[in-house]
């Protein structure tokens, strides 16, 4: 959805229990909002969904290591897991650049599982910034 609307394509899916609870793309384009990462989008629509803030036990799937942003909208919402395709070495905060998500100050953490599908997620992205050029 978000390659058709000329966004960077990064999705992302909430899923707690085993059920997906939401589900989004960058919109930051679309809706002119500069904190409207899929990231943030699914967080928001899963908090709405289940009724409060705190999200522990649910696992957030999405295309591209998270930012500093995202990141710490991990953290606050207290999720347990995030796993993503690819490494994002320009603004990456879940261990490219640093890793905000499993920082041992932090009062809590958030697993990390990088590179999963990484070629695919990578090509998508690629292949999205190629035809912008």
């Amino acid at each position: 959805m978000a390659y058709d609307l000329a966004e960077v394509p990064i999705g992302a899916v909430l899923v707690k229990d085993g059920e997906v609870i939401a589900r989004a793309c960058n919109l930051k384009e679309e809706l002119g909002d500069p904190t409207a990462h899929a990231e943030i989008l699914a967080l928001k629509e899963g908090a709405a969904r289940l009724g409060g803030w705190r999200l522990s036990g649910a696992t957030l799937y999405v295309t591209l290591e998270p930012c500093p942003m995202c990141a710490g909208a991990m953290l606050q919402a207290r999720i347990d897991r995030v796993v993503f395709g690819a490494w994002d070495p320009k603004a990456g905060a879940a261990g490219s650049l640093l890793n905000v998500l499993e920082f041992p100050l932090f009062n809590h953490r958030v697993e990390v599982l990088g590179g999963i599908l990484e070629d695919e997620c990578a090509a998508m992205l690629k292949s999205f910034f190629r035809r912008l050029r």
